[in-house]
C-alpha cells in the first residue's frame, strides 16, 4: 500500500471522527430531556447549544426541523402547535429524547407553602396518595441556584419525574392536587415545574429590569455579586455557628450521658409539655435542655414497630426512646414523626428523651400538635408531666445571611433558564416573608407578575396566586394586622387582567406556617385555572368579593359580588368588625339579609365609617361564603 493511499484514508478517517465529535457536541438544556411535557396549542421552542455554525437537525412525530447554530454556538427551532398526546420519541442530531407528552405545562412557584412536598403531608392524605399512580402528571423540580450577576441559561442538573411511587413523594403537595384535579377534568397531561424556595421573599424572584422601580433593590443585589463579599460573609457566619455548636456541646453536662436508658432523673424539675419553657416558669434561655417523659406499655399490649410523633419543636431536637436514638430535626418546621422498631420496646416501664437546642427566641415544643407513641391501634398520649434539666446555656446565635433570599437571585438562577419553555400559566404561593413590607409588596407583587409576563413572551400569562392562610394566635378584640394587611394587598393585585387568586383563610393552623391542607389549596387553585385559563367560565372560582357600603342608621350595609348563587354561613356570621369616626374597631353583629347583601352593626357604634371583615392574623372563625362553598375575600371598605 502507498503513502499516497494511507495518507488518504487517514485523511478520510480523521474527517469521519471530526464530524462524529462536531455532532457530539450539541448540548441541550435540562428541561428538554426524557419524560418532558411540552405545552400543547402553543408554538414549541426547542434549544440548546452546538459549535458555531453545526447544522442541528429536530426531528418530531414524522417531520424534520432544520437550523444551524449562531456564532455563540446558541440554536433554536419552533415546532407548530401540537394537540395533547403522547408518548412521543424526539431527535436531536445523535439525541434521542423518549417518553414526551404534549399537554399542560404550569410553573410553579413561590416559598415554602408552595416547595412543600407530598411526603411532608402523607400524615393527612396517606390513603389517598398510596393508591395514586398516574404517569401523566410530571414534575421538574428545579435546584435551588441564585446568581447575582447575569440570569442564567440552564440549570445545574434536573429531572423529569412522574407521579408514580416514591416519586410522588417529591412532588410539590400544592402543585400536585392541583394538577390532579386537572386531570380528572380535562384528561390531559400535566407538567408541573417546581422552582419554590422556602423563606424566599418576593424581590428574590424579579429580574434586574423588573425591578427598576426599586433601586435600593437593584443595589443590594450589586453589593451580592461581589464573590469576596459572599465568601467572606458566609465563611465568618459558619464558623461563628460551628464555634456555638462546639461550644454548647462541650459545656452540655447531659451530652453522652443523659440520653441512656438508666439515667436518674429524680432530681430533674417537672414541666408540663407542649409549650414554651419561657411560659411554663423556666428561665429564659438559650442553650439546650434534656425533657424525659416516662410511659407504660400495657401487658396485653402486642409490641410492634410504633410511630413516634412529639409535633413540632423549636429549634432542634435529637430524641431517644430507652437510650437508643431514634431520630434528629435540625430546624422548627417539619413534624417530628420517629420510627420506633420493635426491638427497643418492652412491656412495662419506658422512656422517651429529648436533648431540644434554642439557638435564640423562645424555644419548646409547638401546643396544639400531636405528642404520642402509636403501636398498632394503640395510641399512648406523651402530652402531660415530663422531666427536665438544663444542659447549658448559650448566649443567642447570631443571624445567618441568606444569599437566596437577596434581590434579583432566584429569578437569574431558577426562572431564567425556563424562558424559553412554553407554558399554560403560572401557580404562585408566597408572601410570608414579605410581611411587615405591605406598602411596599403593593408595588413589587404586580412588578413582578408583570416582569414574568414579559420574560416569558406571554402578555396574557394566566398568574393564579393564593392569599395568605390564617396564622398565629387568635385575638380576642380587633387589631392591626400585618398578615391582613398583605393579605388586602394580593387582593388588590386582581385588578391586573389574567389574575385570579385561592382564599384560604379557612384552611390554615394557627401555630403552623405550614398548614397541613395543601389539598383545598390546589383545589382551589385549579378551579382559578379552570375560568382563567381553560375559559370554563361557568366554573364558581372565587368566593364572595365585597362590592360597595352604605350606612343606614347604625347599620352598614355591604353588597358583594358573590361569583356563585348566593351568600351562606352555616352559623351566626363571624369574623365582621366595625368602627365609628374614632376608628376604633369593635367586635360587630351581621346577618345576611339577601343573596348578596349583609347587615353590619354594634350595639356601641352609632355612625359606622368602616367595616373590616376577616382582617386579623388568624381568621379562621371567620364563616361567610358563597354557596358554592368558597370563602369571601378578606377586606376593609369605608
Amino acid at each position: 500500500m502507498n503513502a499516497k493511499y494511507i495518507n488518504r484514508i487517514f485523511l478520510v478517517t480523521l474527517l469521519l471522527f471530526a464530524g462524529v465529535s462536531s455532532q457530539a457536541e450539541v448540548k441541550l438544556p435540562k428541561l428538554v430531556s426524557d419524560g418532558m411535557v411540552l405545552q400543547r396549542e402553543k408554538p414549541l421552542n426547542i434549544w440548546g447549544w452546538a459549535d458555531p455554525s453545526e447544522a442541528v437537525k429536530v426531528s418530531f412525530k414524522g417531520k424534520t426541523y432544520k437550523t444551524k447554530a449562531n456564532a455563540e454556538g446558541q440554536w433554536s427551532v419552533t415546532l407548530p402547535s401540537q394537540q395533547a398526546g403522547g408518548p412521543y420519541s424526539m431527535t436531536i442530531n445523535h439525541i434521542q429524547l423518549n417518553d414526551i407528552l404534549i399537554g399542560d405545562v404550569w410553573l410553579c412557584s413561590g416559598q415554602s407553602n408552595m416547595e412543600l412536598p407530598v411526603r411532608r403531608v402523607m400524615e393527612k392524605y396517606r390513603e389517598e396518595i398510596e393508591k395514586d399512580d398516574n404517569p401523566n402528571i410530571r414534575q421538574f423540580k428545579v435546584p435551588m441556584t441564585y446568581n447575582f450577576e447575569q440570569p442564567q441559561t440552564d440549570y445545574k442538573y434536573g429531572s423529569w419525574t412522574k407521579a408514580q411511587k416514591e416519586s410522588i413523594l417529591d412532588f410539590s403537595a400544592v402543585a400536585y392536587f392541583f394538577a390532579k384535579d386537572l386531570y380528572a377534568k380535562y384528561g390531559v397531561p400535566v407538567g408541573l415545574i417546581n422552582s419554590a424556595v422556602g423563606g424566599s421573599p418576593a424581590e428574590a424572584w424579579v429580574s434586574k429590569e423588573g425591578l427598576a422601580q426599586f433601586p435600593y433593590f437593584i443595589n443590594e443585589a450589586e453589593k451580592c455579586a461581589n464573590d469576596e463579599y459572599r465568601n467572606k460573609t458566609t465563611q465568618s457566619e459558619n464558623e461563628a455557628r460551628n464555634n456555638w455548636v462546639t461550644t454548647l456541646n462541650a459545656n452540655d453536662a447531659g451530652t453522652a450521658l443523659w440520653n441512656k436508658e438508666n439515667t436518674d432523673d429524680s432530681a430533674w424539675g417537672t414541666i408540663t409539655l407542649p409549650g414554651f419553657w419561657e411560659d411554663k416558669g423556666v428561665a429564659p434561655l438559650n442553650g439546650s435542655i434534656w425533657f424525659r417523659k416516662h410511659f407504660e406499655i400495657t401487658d396485653n399490649t402486642n409490641l410492634e414497630d410504633a410511630v413516634l410523633r412529639l409535633g413540632c419543636i423549636v429549634d432542634c431536637d435529637s430524641v431517644f426512646v430507652n437510650g437508643t436514638f431514634v431520630g434528629t430535626t435540625s430546624y422548627m418546621y417539619p413534624p417530628r414523626i420517629y420510627n420506633v422498631p420493635k426491638e427497643i420496646l418492652r412491656k412495662g416501664s419506658n422512656n422517651v428523651t429529648i436533648r431540644l437546642i434554642s439557638y435564640s427566641g423562645k424555644g419548646g415544643l409547638v401546643e396544639d400538635k400531636p405528642y404520642s407513641l402509636t403501636i398498632g391501634r394503640q395510641r399512648i398520649p406523651l402530652a402531660g408531666e415530663w422531666k427536665y434539666k438544663i444542659g447549658a446555656e448559650m448566649p443567642a446565635l447570631g443571624s445567618t445571611t441568606f444569599f437566596q433570599y437577596k434581590p434579583i437571585g432566584l429569578y437569574n438562577g431558577m426562572i431564567a433558564p425556563m424562558r424559553n419553555y412554553a407554558v399554560k400559566g403560572v401557580i404562585w404561593y408566597q408572601g410570608e416573608s414579605n410581611v411587615g413590607r405591605n406598602k411596599e409588596y403593593e408595588k413589587l407583587f404586580p412588578a413582578l407578575i408583570s416582569d414574568w409576563r414579559n420574560k416569558l413572551n406571554d402578555p396574557q400569562l394566566p398568574f393564579l396566586y393564593v392569599q395568605l392562610p390564617s396564622f398565629l394566635k387568635a385575638t380576642y378584640s380587633p387589631a392591626e394586622s400585618g398578615w391582613a394587611e398583605l393579605r388586602n394587598v394580593q387582593t388588590a393585585a386582581l385588578k391586573l387582567p389574567g389574575t385570579a387568586m385561592a382564599v384560604v383563610t379557612d384552611v390554615g393552623e394557627w401555630n403552623d406556617i405550614h398548614p397541613l391542607n395543601k389539598k383545598t389549596v390546589g383545589h382551589r387553585l385549579s378551579l382559578a385555572a379552570q375560568n382563567i385559563a381553560y375559559g370554563d367560565t361557568q366554573v364558581c372560582y372565587s368566593g364572595p368579593a365585597i362590592k360597595s357600603i352604605s350606612i343606614n342608621g347604625s347599620k352598614a350595609i355591604l353588597t358583594f359580588n358573590t361569583f356563585g348563587d348566593s351568600l351562606k354561613a352555616e352559623d351566626k356570621l363571624r369574623g365582621f368588625a366595625i368602627c365609628g369616626a374614632d376608628g376604633k374597631y369593635v367586635w360587630a353583629q351581621a346577618r345576611i339579609i339577601s343573596p348578596d347583601t349583609v347587615e353590619v352593626w354594634a350595639d356601641n357604634v352609632a355612625s359606622p365609617a368602616s367595616v373590616r371583615y376577616a382582617w386579623s392574623d388568624n381568621a379562621l372563625s371567620a364563616n361567610l361564603f358563597n354557596s358554592q362553598g368558597l370563602p369571601a375575600i378578606p377586606f376593609e371598605i369605608k
